[in-house]
């Protein structure tokens, strides 16, 4: 026994001197209200009946609940070894957030990283939100929110091209990309870039199920300019069809926001298609926004989104949406927000995401909720 003593203080003094160098930190947000919603579907169906009226309580009103580790390792020289674990989940039935697969959740279904960061910028490996998602939320005065912003509008996109919202495989663009290489450079004079490549792994197929990104921004002296070129191959694949490389889902994003004192406006214009087969899938999407910040502790935003389908002109939906957002303390925020669509056609883009809108119909939204971060 004795003999073991020198050993176990041994042991500890390494596991000191690890822990020293590096860290690893629990994190998360709880995002839930009350939504009222004046129609409402079972599914993102192109033929989906009206069920009328829903009265619920949701999840990620803001942004989707999750939870997370996070943590680092000094190498010296300014560089650090990274690695992000993180999913979301649902605070009204406990169930965690999808994955590529339709209908399978997954345990880190927004995070599973590695990564390293120094003087060159970050590089990171894995699973992760895309670079476009960032771009669209430094020029969308509501901040991509889940309710009535430019990802909503996007998410509209994807519903009217035919993503049944099972699965987070877009059919245009992508909010996630699994097996992707991110690199971000370092700002120089308020400019940066982002570069992604994920490859597909698929045999005898080197463009089978690949994905590219190039994300260009600009931030200085309250301005914010963003520009998305995203390219992928085989997205949404047919069940028990093998990828072949098919080119088949194209986004393009250009957008700004200029905040000036307490003022902030945008405006964007985004180009969502199938290049393998235009006639399926050609959209534009128009934004504006406006805001304004009463106290550090309350701001109002408000937005406006046009979707529009090239293919057929009697396809199109505008929406509005406001939102006040009010913060109890530095973790707790409380929100309310109201928003209207008019779907024309086949168009069925949402209010809030997460509750489907029968096509062609005309809905109000309204929500009340609390975020906490921990």
């Amino acid at each position: 026994m004795k003999r073991n003593i020198p050993c176990l203080a041994a042991l500890l003094a390494c596991s000191g001197a690890a822990s020293a160098q590096g860290s690893v930190t629990l994190y998360g947000v709880v995002d839930a209200g009350l939504l009222y919603q004046s129609t409402a579907a079972a599914s993102f169906a192109p033929n989906a009946p009206n069920l009328g009226k829903v009265y619920r309580y949701k999840d990620g009103g803001i942004y989707a609940s999750f939870w997370g580790l996070k943590g680092s390792e000094d190498l010296g020289g300014g560089y650090k070894l990274n690695f992000r674990l993180q999913g979301s989940f649902d605070t009204g039935t406990g169930r965690s957030g999808l994955s590529d697969t339709p209908g399978v959740p997954a345990s880190f279904n927004q995070f599973a990283t590695i990564g390293l960061t120094g003087p060159f910028g970050t590089f990171n490996a894995g699973r992760q939100i895309v670079p476009m998602i960032y771009a669209m939320f430094d020029t969308d005065v509501r901040g991509a929110q889940y309710f009535g912003s430019i990802l909503t509008a996007w998410l509209g996109m994807n519903q009217v091209a035919g993503w049944s919202g099972t699965s987070t495989n877009a059919a245009i663009g992508a909010l996630y990309d699994s097996n992707a290489l991110v690199y971000e450079s370092p700002k120089f004079y308020g400019a940066s870039v982002a570069l992604e490549y994920a490859p597909g792994g698929v045999p005898g197929q080197f463009k089978g199920g690949t994905r590219e990104s190039a994300v260009l921004k600009y931030s200085n002296y309250g301005l914010n300019l963003s520009a998305v070129y995203y390219n992928g191959h085989d997205t949404s694949p047919l069940p028990g069809v093998a990828p072949t490389g098919l080119n088949n889902n194209r986004f393009m994003y250009f957008g700004a926001m200029y905040t000036f004192r307490d003022f902030s406006v945008s405006g964007s214009y985004s180009r969502g298609k199938n290049p393998a087969n235009t006639g399926r899938a050609d959209y534009d999407l128009y934004a504006a926004g406006l805001g304004y910040r009463f106290s550090p502790v309350l701001k109002v935003t408000s937005g406006f989104y046009y979707l529009k389908d090239n293919n057929n002109s009697t396809n199109h939906s505008s929406e509005v949406a406001v939102g006040t957002e009010y913060s109890l303390s530095k973790r707790t925020l409380t929100y309310a927000q109201v928003g209207y669509v008019d779907n024309h056609g086949t168009m069925n883009q949402t209010i809030v995401y997460g509750q489907p809108v029968a096509p062609g119909k005309s809905t109000t939204a309204a929500m009340v909720g609390v975020r906490h971060n921990f």
